[in-house]
């Protein structure tokens, strides 16, 4: 009888390889996953920061003579969503210690009111951040069959002296042209009249230029509804232009011009053909881009997507011809906001900075970003429901992004209404 052959026993060193095979193989998934935890934490709290801020940078750094760090409202994480009213209240008066640090690329025409003196004080703290101030002070008006310009009383020579010495900021008061329009604009020693005032004023208040406004007063005389009334109104504004441009001091003209009130150009709009047509005569225009809502129809100051419609109408669209002229709009920002009487009847209106403060702190509502409009907004009820739009930090980041994409300015309507750590994103 044969006895079986047993298997033979394999070394003690194989025996001992053999028994670790398995617990190396247990032990490998183990190590790769925390090789992919480790990675993931790196990527997450590490490289996208790193690289979120090095795109912000590139976006926000187009001009070399501009400082690149971050604007001091982003590094303390308040430009967001989800603000809160204790934020605010507690943060809106801390600004960075460095007010000369510029991160908006493009100019910046800031509008200050007599009414509003907390404006004159800002226009001066953050000087550097402006380029273009417009005190708004002026109204041409008719005087039988003269002219006069009215406002000087509130010119503040001390204050112009002022800004001068802390910054480069041009100023340019507005002047509002109320004066009757027919004969103005069909006669030539009318408008020499009324051309040589504004000169006159400029060189002796030595202001570097004006804003002037007074295409919604020709609308309302229905000077635009007629074709050749509408050509001799553009024809005021090349030769105003012209005389401001060779006087001695070489006037700057900014134009104030209204968005159009539909989705469609009107006649009495102010349109591509009109910016076109005026060409080298105005340095900019300032486009009012707010005031979207009223209290006969409550709602967002500025709704982004109708803000970028507006500039679709006047400019085409970013590859068009047009855009070459994009540099010259000044794209309307609101600083003020609006409380609207939503229940037992309509009512409301503008509120200031400090009735907005105010208001968070008697009621401490819970603030509700809208997507539809991109702003910031919050109920209470006093006797009947009230809505606050009041801009945030996130609604005007979003705002000076849409300039920044067609490489227009901004105009502010008005700095005084605003609140401090707004600055910070200029």
């Amino acid at each position: 009888m044969t006895k079986k052959r047993g298997r033979r026993a394999a070394p003690e060193s194989d025996r001992r390889s053999n028994s670790s095979e398995p617990s190396n193989r247990d032990e490998t998934p183990i190590r790769s996953q925390k090789r992919r935890s480790i990675l993931i934490t790196v990527l997450i709290f590490i490289v996208f920061p790193a690289i979120s801020v090095y795109l912000y940078r590139i976006q926000y750094a187009s001009n070399t003579d501009l400082d690149v760090s971050l604007p001091y409202v982003y590094q303390r994480g308040l430009v967001k969503t989800d603000v809160n009213y204790q934020e605010i209240l507690a943060e809106n008066a801390k600004v960075s210690e460095n007010a000369s640090n510029r991160h908006f690329p493009y100019p910046v025409l800031a509008y200050v009111t007599p009414w509003n003196l907390r404006g004159y004080e800002l226009a001066k703290e953050f000087n550097s951040k402006i380029t273009h101030i417009s005190p708004v002070w002026y109204d041409l008006k008719s005087q039988g069959d003269d002219f006069v310009l009215e406002g000087r009383h509130n010119v503040d020579k001390g204050w112009i002296s002022d800004l001068r010495l802390k910054g480069h900021a041009l100023i340019l008061p507005r002047i509002v042209l109320e004066a009757v329009p027919m004969d103005l604009l069909k006669k030539k020693k009318q408008r020499a009249k009324v051309i040589d005032l504004i000169l006159a004023e400029c060189e002796e208040m030595d202001f570097d230029g004006i804003v002037l406004e007074s295409w919604s007063r020709w609308a309302a005389y229905g000077v635009l509804h007629d074709p050749h009334m509408r050509n001799l109104a553009l024809r005021f504004i090349k030769i105003l232009g012209h005389a401001m441009h060779t006087s001695d001091r070489s006037l700057q003209l900014v134009y104030v011009i209204g968005p159009p009130r539909s989705d469609r150009l009107q006649e009495y709009d102010f349109g591509p053909e009109d910016l076109q047509s005026l060409g080298d005569a105005v340095d900019g225009y300032s486009l009012m881009t707010y005031d979207f809502s009223s209290p006969q129809n409550p709602g967002p100051n500025a709704p982004l997507k109708w803000v970028h419609a507006t500039m679709q109408l006047l400019l085409g669209t970013h590859t068009s011809g047009s855009r070459s002229l994009s540099h010259k709009i000044f794209l309307g920002i609101n600083f003020y906001g609006n409380d609207f009487v939503l229940q037992g009847g309509l009512g409301g209106g503008a509120i200031l900075g400090r009735d907005y403060l105010s208001l968070l702190e008697k009621h401490k509502p819970e603030l509700q970003w809208d997507k539809k409009s991109e702003e910031h907004f919050f109920l209470y009820s006093v006797e009947n429901q009230h809505a606050v739009f009041y801009p945030s930090l996130l609604s005007i980041a979003m705002r000076l992004d849409e300039a920044r994409s067609w490489g227009a300015g901004i105009s502010i309507w008005e700095i005084g209404q605003g609140l401090d750590y707004f600055f910070d994103l200029l």
